[in-house]
């Protein structure tokens, strides 16, 4: 495993492009999982995409609180409800901003050993499903954030 550099959205334009489905789930792909692992917990994250890592593979990863969760080619399925709270990005670091998603998404695609898996998740892990899967489009939170509520971490009072 290896700690990988997390692109920056001012100066990576990865960021911007979209990811191409994995085709074979190997070595290579059990690899950049467990990097990503790294990176992610390494800086206190709790999901991070392919493509903020420089790959334009559509591979996320994330971990609430529950444990780790690896999804290749996911696919957002059903959406239901609707939340709006407060997201960051390891990729758009100091800054931070509401964001409205669904209350709960179902979402299919592979483990890392290749089976189908299909997982429903609400509230935090929806929000974290959304955000990670739309940096494989291309799309950052700050593309979706409710007027007004941008600022830096150090302005933000409650």
């Amino acid at each position: 495993m290896a700690l990988r550099e997390i692109k920056h959205f001012e100066r990576d334009k990865i960021l911007r492009k979209k990811s191409r489905p994995v085709d074979e789930v190997n070595e290579r792909i059990h690899n950049l999982l467990d990097d990503m692992a790294e990176t992610m917990y390494h800086v206190g994250g709790v999901g991070l995409a392919a493509p903020q890592v420089g790959v334009l593979r559509r591979v996320v990863i994330i971990d609430i609180g529950e444990g780790l969760l690896e999804l290749i080619n996911p696919e957002v399925v059903e959406v239901n409800g609707e939340q709006i709270a407060d997201e960051g990005c390891l990729s758009v670091p100091g800054w931070t901003g509401q964001v409205k998603r669904p209350a709960n998404v179902t979402v299919t695609g592979l483990d890392r050993e290749g089976n189908r898996i299909k997982i429903t998740g609400n509230d935090l892990l929806a929000r974290a499903i959304c955000h990670e899967v739309d940096h494989l489009d291309g799309v950052l939170y700050i593309d979706k954030v409710e007027p007004d509520t941008l600022m830096r971490l150090e302005e933000k009072t409650d």
